[in-house]
């Protein structure tokens, strides 16, 4: 059975011709469309999809929203429980959806997903929900919208599986804060683009942005600033503007959850030793020096007090750092007990980078710890 399966693929990959012609990003595997050939399968009211394991059922009911939203078609879903073998055998006006099991599954991941169309119907088959989810997204980048709510698909055989494990972006939130709603869109264009991996930058020096319960003054004084400088370090002025902002734990699950369910993996990131002027200004005993103000950089406008500690406005490095403390680190603890129940993620980013050491050299208890422990 295996080469029966084997020689029906190598069928398909032969059904059509010539270079890829297809603007398609990233661009898959191998993509090609028949060339000379006028003939399109049309996807209109009365096209069905049929699927064969209620595994895919979530991700058929997206499909057929992203068609209705996109194309203004409206699909049928139809559940038919097939053998793999009867693949081959569809419907005219079918798009027949495939989910692989065990023993004909390939070696190609979970991503793998293969798109086959002639002039009366389409087969997609994939190992596993996620490519029917990153073959959803090549479709809405090859159907082409035709009048009388229809769409219309080229004949084509995709060929698609990653090259990469891992496709991340990052968002800094600390800096620039951004509301739940653009979030939401920038995980939608992740995943249009098969991205399946958000990094989100949630604290530094210039903003504490995730609501941690036991400790409230992180987001109630460290999740604002008084002002900004203008432009590029060192400024041009400061704007003097009151801003900042924060996401519940609610609104991170939210989020989390948003992106889940687009196979995206939301790693959070928390910042330390260094970049932590923001929480620093919410608890000052974090810092090796705890009584002394917060310094302005040379150069920059400020807004606001400067007596005590102050989240920064402005970029850059700073020496303001965590002491290495019984506090501080049973602080890091409690914070980070409270992010591993919001993010399913394997990794957690704690930085580790740009952090001066100025401020342990000047710090006695500093000194002393490290002749301890050397």
């Amino acid at each position: 059975m295996k080469k029966i399966i084997a020689i029906l693929l190598l069928i398909n990959s032969l059904v059509v011709v010539g270079q890829n012609k297809l603007n398609l990003v990233p661009m898959p595997v191998s993509a090609n469309i028949q060339v000379n050939v006028a003939t399109k399968f049309i996807v209109s009211n009365a096209t069905v999809v049929s699927y064969n394991s209620l595994l895919l059922k979530k991700d058929v009911l997206y499909f057929i929203k992203e068609i209705k939203k996109n194309y203004g078609v409206t699909l049928t879903s139809k559940f038919e429980p097939l053998n793999f073998k009867l693949v081959q055998k569809v419907k005219a006006n079918t798009i027949t959806i495939t989910l692989l099991n065990s023993i004909y599954k390939n070696n190609n991941g979970d991503e793998f997903y293969n798109i086959l169309s002639t002039s009366n119907s389409m087969q997609i088959i994939v190992n596993h929900p996620k490519g029917l989810f990153y073959s959803i997204q090549t479709l809405n980048q090859v159907l082409e919208y035709s009048a009388d709510k229809k769409a219309e698909m080229p004949l084509v055989n995709i060929n698609d599986y990653p090259r990469f494990a891992y496709r991340g972006m990052h968002l800094d939130v600390a800096r620039h804060f951004y509301p739940v709603s653009f979030v939401k869109k920038y995980i939608d264009y992740l995943a249009a683009y098969k991205f399946n991996t958000f990094h989100w930058h949630l604290t530094d020096d210039q903003g504490w942005r995730i609501e941690i319960k036991k400790y409230p003054k992180l987001t109630q004084a460290g999740g604002f600033r008084n002002g900004t400088i203008i432009g590029r370090y060192p400024g041009k002025g400061n704007d003097s503007i009151h801003y900042g902002g924060f996401y519940t734990q609610a609104q991170i699950k939210e989020v989390v959850q948003y992106a889940a369910d687009k196979y995206i993996t939301v790693i959070p990131e928390i910042e330390m030793p260094g970049h932590a002027s923001a929480a620093i200004a919410a608890y000052p005993q974090l810092s090796c020096f705890p009584n002394e103000d917060t310094q302005v950089p040379k150069g920059c406008t400020w807004s606001g007090i400067t007596k005590g500690k102050q989240v920064q406005q402005t970029w850059g490095v700073f020496e303001d750092v965590f002491a290495p403390t019984d506090y501080t680190f049973n602080f890091l603890q409690d914070v980070l007990d409270e992010v591993m129940t919001l993010f399913p993620s394997k990794y957690i980013h704690i930085g580790g980078d740009e952090c001066p050491k100025e401020a342990w050299k000047r710090s006695d208890f500093c000194q002393q710890l490290l002749k301890e422990k050397t």
